[in-house]
């Protein structure tokens, strides 16, 4: 299923995160081909990534096969009805956004005239599996600043997708601008830091924030402050005998476990593994170094 829409015994909806005029949602359905689907609607705009299993979508539009990689546009107050008459049960990540959120993220679009979908399925698409792949990582202790930005970027790409428009290109003003973002990030990754924040500091929106980010820095601004904390803490690991947790928060992270689970993902090895790993690796090459030195 891909909206909130009317409770159903067969579907379960959990909040990933939520900020002003947008929502991202798990949602879980296990309805089969016994299931008789009725008549929902989308109460905000909706753009929800199909993970695993696969499901028909009708509205207005006529009827749509969703399979894992797709993406269900849903227009604001439309009626739809979802089915599993092929296959047992679906997971989508749905992102739902107030209309004058998608209104902001129009703005940088050329070729974009009104916010109407007149399609309700994106196949998938080379270029936008990447945040199917994001989508289905929020699911898995997603933090606010994740979520927000990946709800922004997927918004810009979708629209640009659906509407066949093109995104302004980054300006020269753009191109300072996100270098003046990554100059703080660079200089205050260990403080709290918010894509409302960040956007003030340079005097645009959130969405025109995250999109030119994006188009600059090849990331979200999210993913370069996770990265330059997660580069920051190996370093830290690899020069200094600190604890796990002095450098955890020293690096920005406010929980240890998720930094552990963070640095994992990226280095592949625990913090403290992963110290034991580069301290027996130096120790190594001393050793060959002074059997180098004693063979001269």
């Amino acid at each position: 299923m891909a909206d909130t829409g009317q409770e159903q015994d067969k579907a379960s909806v959990r909040v990933l995160a939520e900020g002003p005029g947008w929502r991202v949602s798990d949602i879980l359905c296990t309805a089969g081909p016994g299931d008789t689907p009725f008549e929902e609607a989308h109460q905000w705009v909706s753009i929800s990534a199909v993970v695993s299993g696969s499901f028909v979508y009708r509205s207005t539009h006529g009827r749509r096969v969703m399979a894992p990689g797709s993406f269900l546009l849903g227009n604001q107050h439309a009626c739809f009805e979802c089915s599993h008459e092929h296959g047992h049960g679906d997971r989508c990540i749905a992102f739902h956004y107030d209309p004058s959120l998608i209104e902001d993220a129009r703005r940088g679009l050329r070729g974009v005239g009104g916010l109407h979908f007149r399609e309700h399925r994106l196949p998938p698409l080379d270029h936008l599996l990447p945040f199917v792949h994001e989508a289905s990582r929020l699911a898995q202790n997603a933090s606010l600043a994740e979520a927000e930005a990946t709800a922004y970027c997927l918004a810009s790409a979708v629209l640009a997708t659906a509407f066949d428009a093109a995104e302004t290109p980054a300006t020269l003003k753009d191109e300072a601008r996100v270098a003046a973002a990554i100059h703080l990030i660079n200089n205050s990754y260990d403080e709290p830091l918010t894509l409302d924040l960040l956007a003030r500091q340079i005097g645009i929106s959130k969405f025109h924030f995250a999109r030119i980010f994006r188009q600059v820095a090849g990331v979200t601004p999210y993913a370069y402050i996770l990265n330059r904390r997660l580069t920051a803490a190996a370093d830290l690991l690899s020069t200094t005998d600190l604890s796990v947790l002095d450098i955890s928060l020293s690096c920005g992270f406010s929980d240890l476990s998720e930094f552990t689970r963070r640095f994992k993902a990226r280095f592949g090895a625990p913090p403290a593994a992963y110290r034991r790993h580069v301290a027996s690796q130096s120790s190594l090459r001393l050793a060959r170094l002074g059997s180098d030195h004693r063979s001269i």
